[in-house]
């Protein structure tokens, strides 16, 4: 039972990463090509700055949970915070700047909540169907 609950966390995680890529050059092909410059910006930098993040709590969260190396929720929540910090004074230095235009913004922020949903609702189909047969 555990075996199969790891290979689905796996086949979501891959689906996740596959998705936030795809999702990603799909949002900035169609921005490069119909939107103005400042908005294709923020979906650029904003699909980035998720894209990084998603990337480091991944990492931060598998180096903690990974023995011999187990740290405490305090060293995991110290560094989600700072990186919410950075992220925060980044965006509003971008908006500030008026470097990207903050639809756009949002947007790019989008895509991984977009891949999460995406890959969720893929991964209930498969287990809806395999439990149908």
């Amino acid at each position: 039972m555990n075996n199969m609950k790891d290979d689905i966390q796996k086949r979501l995680l891959d689906h996740v990463n596959i998705l936030n890529v795809v999702l990603f050059f799909i949002a900035s092909t169609i921005g490069l090509y119909f939107t103005p410059p400042d908005f294709f910006r923020g979906i650029i930098f904003g699909g980035l700055i998720v894209t990084i993040n998603f990337y480091l709590l991944a990492r931060t969260l598998k180096r903690a949970l990974t023995p011999p190396n187990l740290s405490s929720h305090q060293v995991v929540l110290f560094k989600y915070y700072v990186r919410f910090f950075i992220t925060g004074i980044i965006i509003f230095f971008l908006i500030l700047m008026k470097i990207v235009d903050a639809v756009g913004l949002v947007i790019g922020l989008s895509t991984v909540v977009a891949s999460i949903s995406f890959a969720t609702m893929i991964e209930f189909k498969k287990l809806i169907f395999k439990e149908a047969m």
